[in-house]
């Protein structure tokens, strides 16, 4: 690897950091001519090179457009975190189509109803996975079962010209309608994002990136691209330290990364770790929620701050945060990043003095093309640019609250509506509610964000119809079919009757918070049975703090909440000696479930044993 960055640094002059507008499956192509020995992604299994990247990519857009795929068109990749999930999205661009990612770990009905939403040509995954909507779908490519007809297809082939105006990615949020909305994002924001990411932290060849986000969100991109683009690397970090500081901080620093994202939550607690000397992280950036804490004094890198919605390509502003505690109020969002305009206006969209809260909307190189298919949605959210002077600009309408401090850079007080951000993801609770109404037993819900230990967790407050009275346990199996897991409730609130102010509408403040009295009932007491149900038991148990927890009650409907699951889940794994992850939980979140999954894992883990590894483990 050291050989191939430093060939990339050699011929760093010739390619000088990109400029908008650009596309940037052209500049990896050109990279990757130029140095195709350079490494473009790493990960546990190995590396890829920029020529191996390329030519895979290749390969692939080779088939999509015999398959019909072209400009225009619209690509959903199912894949998990890969070599072949980032190919995939170069292979669409080489294709001349855009990209949609889905996650594998959603729910079957989501990704179906996403698939059908969307209106894709072609959708690329694993047969292996077991994805039904994908798999069922006659236009699936199976990177697996179709290899010998991908590897057919000349790598030479070269790509479908595309204009910086055309579809890159579309990403799907939550609605408050009920329905999810795919945003539609072109070459040029992604463009605009990229460049100013590669002049703003100095990326350029050799430098290594880490990539951690989630698959379908949008800092996703963000992580990929401004490196690729730039002769640099990715690492592709494991699902075992995406969810604990620790375990990231020392993938970090073992892996040599010069600039990493992270969740607004894991960051805080990645800053006040203690950093080892000659660490090469030079670059924090965060994210997603609203951040709380300040870098200390001494910390060897920058710590960032960023802010922007999906619709507006990932960043919208940023701010290096200054460290010490002498600082009044929380952490500002910063400035614009470059070609990016931020307007304060009240509720007539006029603008608003420093100092003075109001709506954000924002203009400029990163407001998306609008909703996919919704076109009434986009006209109320994407208006006419009145403040620029540039044909058919537009603005953004965030419902974000904010204010211009004295110093220029903006402060972030909340939102408008009852849109909440749950570990990062966008999350409007009338989507949960709709979900909720499918369900038989329910007459009607409301669903709100209540702040807790972990950081906001949605309560579902439910009128339910006569005679019916479902478990705690059968609401999030119902969900769980139509949901993913940032969108499930934490708790089911049982109501005797709405509370209504004197307009006739429902009066959130007056809805009960959860107690033991008003939660809906879980199944009966089942105490453990094995030994690994016993010590699960007893870890969950000192975990929630709680008396006897048994083995069918749900950990989330206890109480617990990602950083307490985070918690839960090292120290079952330092228990059994096995890698055990948060989205283990989410998937098993009963000691019941959880315990089968552990012995399945351990079985295994040592049946990949050698006799001599196997017998020193059970010493051990």
């Amino acid at each position: 690897m050291a050989a191939a960055s430093i060939g990339a640094r050699a011929i760093h002059a010739s390619f000088p950091s990109p400029v908008y507008p650009f596309v940037p499956a052209e500049r990896v192509a050109a990279i990757a001519a130029a140095t195709p020995d350079a490494i473009a992604l790493s990960a546990a299994c190995g590396s890829l090179s920029y020529g191996a990247l390329d030519a895979g990519a290749a390969r692939l857009a080779g088939l999509l457009r015999a398959r019909g795929v072209g400009k225009g068109g619209l690509v959903a990749i199912g894949l998990e975190r890969s070599f072949e999930q980032v190919t995939a999205c170069l292979a669409v661009w080489k294709a001349g189509a855009a990209f949609l990612p889905l996650d594998p770990s959603w729910p079957e009905e989501r990704l179906a109803a996403l698939l059908e939403d969307s209106g894709c040509a072609a959708v690329i995954g694993r047969a292996d996975l077991g994805l039904k909507p994908l798999l069922e779908r006659p236009d699936f490519i199976a990177l697996d079962g179709d290899a010998a007809e991908i590897a057919a297809f000349d790598g030479d082939t070269g790509s479908v010209p595309v204009s910086s105006d055309d579809l890159a990615y579309v990403i799907y949020t939550s609605g408050s309608t009920g329905t999810p909305k795919g945003v539609e994002i072109s070459h040029a924001n992604l463009s605009n994002l990229v460049a100013w990411h590669i002049a703003a932290f100095g990326v350029c060849p050799g430098d290594r990136g880490s990539h951690l986000a989630g698959l379908a969100f949008d800092a996703s991109v963000w992580e990929i691209w401004p490196y690729l683009c730039a002769g640099g690397s990715v690492a592709l970090a494991p699902d075992s330290v995406r969810t604990s500081a620790d375990a990231l901080q020392r993938w970090l620093v073992a892996e040599q990364i010069n600039v990493a994202f992270a969740p607004t939550a894991l960051a805080e607690r990645l800053i006040a770790l203690p950093w080892p000397e000659g660490t090469a992280l030079r670059v924090l950036l965060t994210g997603a929620d609203r951040l709380q804490a300040r870098p200390p004094a001494g910390l060897p890198f920058r710590f960032v701050n960023n802010y922007g919605p999906t619709e507006c390509t990932v960043v919208a502003t940023s701010a290096t945060v200054a460290p010490g505690s002498g600082e009044a109020g929380l952490p500002p969002i910063g400035r614009p990043i470059d070609n990016v305009q931020l307007h304060i206006l009240d509720d007539a969209g006029e603008p608003v003095p420093d100092g003075t809260i109001g709506e954000a909307w924002i203009g400029g190189a990163g407001v998306g093309r609008g909703y996919r298919g919704r076109p009434d949605l986009a006209r109320e959210r994407f208006v006419p640019d009145r403040f620029g002077d540039a044909p058919g600009a537009r603005l953004y309408r965030t419902g974000d609250l904010v204010a211009r401090l004295a110093d220029g850079q903006i402060a972030f007080h909340g939102r408008a509506d009852d849109q909440v951000k749950i570990r990062g993801h966008r999350v409007e609770p009338e989507e949960v509610a709709a979900a909720i109404a499918g369900h038989p037993a329910v007459e009607t819900s409301v669903v709100a964000a209540r702040a807790g230990e972990g950081g906001h967790e949605l309560v579902a407050w439910l009128l339910l119809a006569p005679g019916a009275s479902p478990t705690g346990e059968e609401m999030r199996d119902f969900l769980a079919k139509k949901l993913p897991d940032y969108m499930m409730p934490a708790a089911f609130v049982r109501l005797d009757a709405l509370p209504l102010n004197a307009n006739g509408k429902i009066d959130r403040a007056a809805l009960p918070a959860p107690g033991e009295d008003n939660r809906l009932g879980g199944r009966a007491f089942s105490a453990p049975g094995t030994p690994v149900e016993e010590r699960l038991a007893e870890i969950i148990a000192g975990m929630l703090g709680r008396g006897p927890v048994g083995i069918d009650d749900n950990f989330f409907l206890l109480g617990g909440h990602s950083l307490l699951g985070t918690q839960v889940v090292l120290r079952a794994s330092d228990a059994f000696g096995i890698d055990l992850t948060l989205r283990h939980l989410f998937q098993a979140p009963t000691i019941r479930t959880l315990a089968a999954l552990i012995e399945t894992l351990a079985l295994e883990l040592l049946e990949g044993l050698s006799d001599d590894e196997a017998q020193l483990r059970a010493a051990e």
